[in-house]
């Protein structure tokens, strides 16, 4: 913090500020990790320099108008080499004003960034001309190594794919939010059950948008494909029983004391019935309490 800036306004405890800080390596999924932090209710933002960190902690404590008390920071090489050097300060600082700083590391073998790099169309942020991908990673290791020295947890996402490292991002973030965590998960039954399910939902039984030409390229994330299914009645009896349900059994497994549970609904292809149906109940309990994610897995 620049020495003729005032000293931080201290933080009530009881307002519960958690901030989470990303970094890590390129390609190592600090944006999927960003977009778990999100589902979560955390007001989250990426390549924000390090000196602007107590600003914008004072910019959500002061909107009232707000219930989000957690935020998620993303930092990487693209910020300048002054923001790493001075970041452990300012997060001493921010804890000494009453917030809960946590810098969480992503890390990944230099192979797996080089398959990931491979497989999209993306450049590496120090890529520049006349320097290999390799020679990248290797510069990219050592402006972060401090970083990573400092860390509260170094989570290594080589072995991880999109939705396990979400699930492992969410999981240990949820005691951020209040209640149980509800995660609503669709998938393709001919992929496969999901091995982490706590209930499952069948909709294969429900008119299928797949038989629709105009609709098969689609999602239940779109409009069409939404439009048609909210014309059926079977599935709006369907989205009914099955979220009366779940009303009646959630609070039970609150009263158990768990902290995380998942919900999956599946249909043929894992495309329209079983995202729509993801969607829709997801939208439905985001009105009535914090802490629901959605995960596509046929989407991702």
């Amino acid at each position: 913090m620049n020495e003729n800036e005032p000293p931080l306004t201290p933080f009530n405890a009881r307002e519960g500020i958690h901030l989470i800080v990303l970094t890590g390596l390129s390609g190592g999924g600090k944006t999927v990790a960003l977009r778990a932090l999100e589902d979560l209710e955390f007001y989250c933002v990426d390549n924000l320099p390090g000196s602007l960190l107590p600003h914008l902690v004072q910019a959500v404590l002061q909107d009232r108008s707000s219930r989000r008390r957690r935020i998620a920071v993303g930092m990487d090489v693209r910020n300048r080499g002054e923001d790493f050097a001075h970041l452990p300060h300012v997060l001493s600082e921010l804890a000494a004003s009453g917030v809960e700083p946590h810098l969480i590391f992503l890390d990944c073998r230099d192979e797996v960034l080089i398959k990931r790099y491979s497989e999209t169309r993306r450049r590496h942020p120090l890529a520049l001309r006349g320097v290999s991908l390799a020679d990248a990673i290797v510069e990219e290791r050592r402006l972060l190594r401090p970083l990573m020295a400092i860390a509260e947890k170094v989570i290594d996402s080589s072995d991880l794919n999109v939705h396990q490292l979400r699930r492992l991002v969410a999981t240990g973030y949820a005691q951020a939010t209040e209640g149980l965590t509800l995660m609503f998960q669709s998938f393709a039954f001919k992929r496969g059950l999901p091995l982490d399910a706590d209930f499952v939902f069948d909709a294969r039984c429900l008119p299928n948008p797949h038989w629709q030409p105009h609709l098969r390229p689609l999602s239940g994330k779109d409009a069409p494909v939404r439009e048609y299914l909210d014309a059926e009645p079977m599935v709006g009896e369907y989205f009914a029983d099955t979220a009366s349900w779940l009303d009646r059994w959630i609070p039970r497994f609150e009263q158990d004391d768990r902290s995380y549970l998942t919900v999956s609904i599946g249909c043929t292809g894992g495309r329209h019935r079983s995202v729509y149906l993801v969607e829709k109940l997801a939208a439905h309990y985001r009105s009535q309490r914090e802490g629901v994610l959605t995960f596509h897995r046929e989407l991702e």
